[in-house]
């Protein structure tokens, strides 16, 4: 995600925190740098020109050059505009969805067609449905053939409720119908999916026009694909002048290198980034924090959205079955083994994770091939899934025709199992030094290997 331009920031970052003392010249050379990287992420023009001036004013002003460390100063300087330019001057609320209205709370999706509206309608009802909401989904797109279905299979996978609709219906009428039901049946939220086109026509904007005077949403939301680039902005400013938008929705963030449309959008609606799609599995969308995503684009990572991310993966009940399970001298075997990579998988990937790490971290693991390790991942689940339930609790019941069978079993060459067995040996070592004061002996041992931690 923003991977260009989070390396290109990255480096002028390492750069300024060096510097002892700001002059107009170093300055001027980091300005330049930042201007270069924001153009090449795709960046419209007017926001550049607006974040390069006021990073500048501030640079050259009082509060930077009073700073013990000017070039410590100005990164937070230059991450406090990114921060602004994506909408962090809105305050936090703005990026929050708002259901101060009688319900069912509505939300009209609204966006050109192929940007991902009806599976983050799919999405943002599973968000919602997290939050504790009752959510009713609806598709007003009579044009494209399946989308009507195509929700429908969405809704029923986050196991929201559907109302259905036909190609036949008017979308006004549908959405009408929708809000009637959601009201007898005391849904929170009615999500209503609108008609997209491959291009922005007068018609398409009318009808959209209709239906929202008719179900006067709460939340009207401009659905946007993150790698489209430049194209971004102008159908942002046509959705904008034909409808009172409230936040808007960036698909696709995972697929860009680039991100311009990130840091434009919100400059030419003027309206927060509430969502951002950040893979296409149904859990993929996260609440859009400016300041946050600030962090990431300058190398800094988003340790925050990590530890959320472990809050919703993790089986904390699981956790601490295990940890009282080693305390009093149970034994680590191939079920928890198991276990444990189940809980990795559910937290994102690995590669999932490395996007949300600082820039040095994901430099260490540059050379690793995250998808690979991924494929490493399954493939362990498959030896254990092809084990005995006798062979998972004692796993040194496996000698060399078990192994055999083992590998037959689930697809793989005995090495395979081989480096699997070692690889829970390891980590069952690990497990035993947690028994007793062993935690804080190996707690010990990671600080001497940290640098900066002794």
């Amino acid at each position: 995600m923003l991977d260009n331009l989070t390396q290109r920031l990255a480096k002028v970052v390492k750069t300024m925190r060096g510097e002892a003392r700001l002059t107009e010249a170093n300055t001027a050379d980091m300005l330049r740098e930042v201007r270069l990287a924001l153009l090449e992420a795709d960046v419209a023009l007017p926001a550049v020109r607006e974040f390069i001036a006021k990073v500048k004013e501030k640079a050259l002003g009082e509060e930077v050059i009073g700073s013990l460390s000017p070039g410590q100063a100005l990164v937070g300087v230059v991450q406090k505009e990114l921060a602004a330019l994506m909408g962090a001057d809105l305050g936090p609320e703005a990026s929050q969805l708002s259901f101060a209205q009688q319900p069912p709370a509505i939300i009209l999706m609204a966006g050109l067609q192929g940007v991902g509206k009806t599976t983050t309608t799919g999405k943002l009802a599973k968000y919602l449905k997290e939050q504790k909401k009752k959510v009713l989904t609806v598709s007003a797109d009579v044009y494209r053939p399946a989308a009507i279905a195509q929700l429908e299979s969405v809704t029923k996978q986050v196991g929201a409720d559907f109302f259905p609709s036909t190609a036949n219906d008017k979308p006004v009428d549908i959405a009408l119908a929708a809000l009637d039901w959601a009201k007898k049946h005391y849904h929170d939220v009615l999500i209503i999916d609108t008609a997209g086109r491959l291009a922005i026509d007068e018609a398409m904007m009318q009808e959209i026009a209709a239906v929202h005077a008719a179900v006067k949403p709460i939340e009207t939301l401009f659905v946007v694909d993150a790698m489209v680039g430049q194209d971004a902005i102008n159908t942002a400013k046509a959705f904008n002048d034909a409808l009172p938008l409230t936040g808007v929705i960036l698909t696709k963030l995972d697929g860009d290198s680039r991100g311009g449309a990130a840091l434009s959008v919100r400059h030419v609606t003027g309206k927060p980034i509430k969502f951002a799609g950040v893979s296409e599995k149904l859990d993929g969308l996260e609440a859009f924090d400016p300041a946050r995503m600030a962090n990431r684009v300058l190398g800094m990572g988003d340790i925050l959205a990590l530890v959320e991310e472990a809050r919703k993966g993790v089986d904390m009940q699981a956790a601490a079955d295990m940890a009282n399970k080693i305390k009093s001298g149970g034994k680590f075997d191939m079920n928890d083994f198991k276990a444990q990579l189940t809980q990795m998988k559910k937290m994102g990937g690995m590669a999932g994770l490395l996007d949300k790490l600082p820039a040095q971290f994901q430099q260490a693991a540059a050379g690793a091939n995250m998808d690979q390790a991924e494929k490493q991942v399954r493939r362990m689940c498959g030896i254990i899934d092809s084990m005995t339930p006798q062979e998972r609790a004692k796993p040194e019941l496996i000698k060399a025709n078990r192994k055999r069978r083992i590998a037959a079993g689930a697809g793989v060459q005995v090495q395979e199992v081989n480096r699997m067995l070692n690889q829970y040996e390891q980590m069952n070592t690990m497990m035993k030094k947690l028994k007793g004061g062993g935690l804080m002996k190996m707690m010990r041992g990671m600080k001497g290997m940290m640098p900066g931690l002794r």
